[in-house]
């Protein structure tokens, strides 16, 4: 069920711990039927991006590549040792790992006076405690993540008292700063390879064709609609004396023809990159049909896909390596975009931050999120619905006063006649917006008239599926089930409908911000003046 997160905080920080056992009231509670399955689960939907990381996974695998895992974690020495005096530029774009420093923390008398306010029952035993398990902690006997359950374990109290009494006690533990180390993030699936090929060297016969789709990391700027500071790289290397640029141009087809390019153009990478032999740093070009004519620069249906290149000698004998290799790797994202016809990588990659770049809802989903609210929980009220429907469906437009029996009949023990009527005069039964379909159209949600006038709407927007009638007659008939139990009559009017709850419309949330954050409409205004009462009889 759902909960109020504001309430939650307010209560967390008021009492963890009693707000935290309290987190198992919401959870949903469903009843036990023995008949196997008691529900079913669906085929869900694959991600964009691992979706084509699978299929570039086999598609490696056809061309007989083996899969295989490098270092993520690279120490700036090895970046050194790879791209020669290249490597502060490198290591410019890389992200260094930091780690928290284990503070030095003392237990004054006043501190410990707080240290028995928060753990209640706590003697000067529990207190010396405290302190050789602080002690352990800053020599590393204990890892960060078991101080607080060793702590609770040992002085037998709650996790969350220790987790209080360190936040309020110990402001050492917040104040601490990250120091940094010569660790690096991957930046190239290169600084993984040359790693991996020199342990490699030692054991396995070459030649050697080895593939890795996995994270890399880059320190950008920003990132925006064509790149992204973590994203997944699709690198081989093969590693044989006889390898050539022949051997990259053979890999970059075999594996990017089996995703639907039929040409490739092979084109001198003007970076001229230190870890590659001078004059082997090539660029592919691989044209796609789908792309010809689209809104995109690749509107010509040529779009570079990989670059490829044999490590230099100069690089390689740092790690022992005494045999060529041929690397070649190419953005997965970028593939996937074109796969999935997507413009930005961000809401290609991260659909739920959508809204930072340009959220669009279509129409259908809009639609399937506009309900009818109030509705009968009985076979007998669900009658009474659609009898009301089909009175006002057929008498409608009967000049008023006038008055029509929907529905007799027994509910909960109860004789009741339901009718619908209008006792004023010079009008009719129902209003001129009873009628009125929802429908979706260009992110708006419109109350309207099957009429000619409307016909661009109809044809080109998607329905909710039902009318004010129908939302009109649910609420009447809920209500009539409500007074039947209680014994008693109900009358239930619609008169001029301003918003959608007025005529028992209920938008979702989500629907609801994205029509207003787009600046769009929600317009089921309309007169329907149509009232149904329900009497008990004897």
């Amino acid at each position: 069920m759902k909960f109020n997160p504001d309430e939650i905080k307010e209560a967390t920080k008021k009492d963890f711990d009693a707000a935290w056992n309290e987190g198992k009231k919401y959870l949903a509670s469903k009843e036990i039927n023995e008949q196997y399955p008691r529900y079913s689960l669906n085929y869900g939907k694959p991600h964009p991006v691992f979706d084509t990381i699978q299929r570039l996974r086999e598609a490696y695998m056809r061309l007989g590549f083996e899969e295989f895992m490098n270092p993520v974690i690279v120490e700036d020495r090895d970046v050194h040792k790879q791209f020669g005096y290249e490597a502060l530029a490198v290591l410019d774009r890389c992200f260094y790992l930091a780690g928290l420093p284990r503070p030095n923390v003392g237990i004054s008398d006043e501190r410990i006076e707080q240290i028995k306010s928060i753990l209640e029952g706590i003697d000067d035993a529990g207190i010396e405690k405290i302190r050789l398990i602080l002690h352990s902690y800053k020599k590393g006997e204990i890892e960060g993540d078991d101080l607080v359950p060793d702590m609770a374990s040992k002085l037998n109290v709650p996790d969350s008292k220790v987790a209080v009494m360190i936040d309020r006690v110990f402001p050492e533990f917040k104040s601490i700063k990250p120091e940094a180390s010569g660790k690096t993030l991957r930046s190239h699936m290169t600084s993984g390879w040359f790693i991996s090929l020199g342990e490699l060297e030692e054991y396995r016969k070459t030649p050697l064709r080895l593939f890795s789709v996995d994270r890399v990391f880059r320190r950008e700027q920003a990132e925006d609609a064509t790149r992204l500071m973590a994203y997944y790289s699709a690198s081989c290397v093969i590693m044989d004396e006889n390898v050539s640029v022949e051997d990259g141009k053979a890999v970059a087809a075999g594996l990017i023809s089996q995703f639907g390019f039929s040409n490739f153009k092979f084109m001198p990478d003007e970076k001229r990159s230190k870890y590659y032999v001078p004059d082997t740093q090539i660029e592919v070009f691989a044209y796609h049909p789908k792309l010809v004519g689209s809104n995109t620069k690749y509107s010509d249906g040529w779009v570079e896909v990989a670059t490829f290149g044999i490590y230099s000698p100069s690089a390689l004998s740092q790690y022992g390596i005494s045999c060529p290799v041929m690397n070649l790797g190419m953005g997965v994202e970028r593939l996937a975009m074109i796969l999935h016809d997507s413009t930005d990588v961000r809401a290609l990659t991260y659909p739920q931050f959508q809204y930072r770049t340009g959220w669009v809802m279509p129409d259908s989903e809009i639609a399937r999120m506009v309900y009818v609210d109030d509705v009968p929980s009985t076979d007998v009220g669900r009658e009474i619905q659609d009898a009301i429907v089909r009175t006002c469906e057929e008498h409608g437009n009967t000049e008023s006063p006038c008055g029509f029996t929907a529905w007799e009949g027994e509910l909960y023990g109860k004789n009741i006649i339901v009718k619908v009527v209008e006792p004023e005069e010079n009008t009719k039964l129902c209003g001129p917006a009873t009628m009125n379909e929802l429908v979706v159209f260009n992110g708006e949600l419109l109350g309207l008239p099957r009429m000619k006038k409307w016909d661009k709407v109809f044809d080109n927007g998607t329905g909710a599926g039902f009318r004010f009638i129908d939302a009109f007659a649910a609420r009447c008939a809920k209500e009539i089930e409500r007074a039947a139990q209680e014994g008693r009559g109900s009358e239930t009017r619609a008169r001029i409908i301003k918003v959608p709850s007025e005529i028992n419309i209920r938008i979702d949330p989500i629907a609801q911000r994205y029509i207003t954050g787009n600046n769009k409409k929600i317009d089921t205004r309309g007169p329907v003046f149509t009232t149904v009462k329900m009497e008990i009889v004897n």
